[in-house]
């Protein structure tokens, strides 16, 4: 039997959204400091906004919100990978480096995706 949630921080997405964000801020701790108001800034604002737009909609109050919320948290998600793969094709992260933070970033956009359509299910 699984635990209630207590809190937005028991949700598998929100840690999943934390990692990312770790795995981020050490990637990019060895881009080019002409990066750092750059990609790096932009790599580390996106994944920032993934766990707070969860816990954000996750304090609404209305599964409305919370979907809306979880959707800009995928639509941040996929500015992230958009972000990574340009760092990758400018020559700021070496693919061996981004493939395990864009592998990890597609499990969190194939777990959001299941929570929200979970939650549209619920409204019917």
């Amino acid at each position: 039997m699984k635990k209630p949630l207590s809190s937005y921080r028991d949700l598998t997405v929100w840690r999943d959204g934390i990692a990312v964000v770790k795995s981020c801020y050490l990637l990019t701790q060895s881009f080019p400091r002409e990066e750092l108001f750059g990609l790096t800034s932009q790599i580390r604002r996106s994944a920032v906004s993934v766990p707070a737009n969860v816990a954000e909609g996750y304090g609404r109050g209305s599964r409305k919100d919370y979907v809306r919320c979880l959707m800009i948290a995928q639509g941040s998600l996929k500015e992230l990978e958009t972000h990574l793969i340009i760092a990758g094709g400018v020559g700021c992260a070496m693919e061996a480096e981004l493939e395990p933070v864009l592998d990890r970033c597609d499990h969190l956009g194939r777990a959001l995706g299941a929570l929200i359509r979970a939650l549209k299910a619920a409204e019917d």
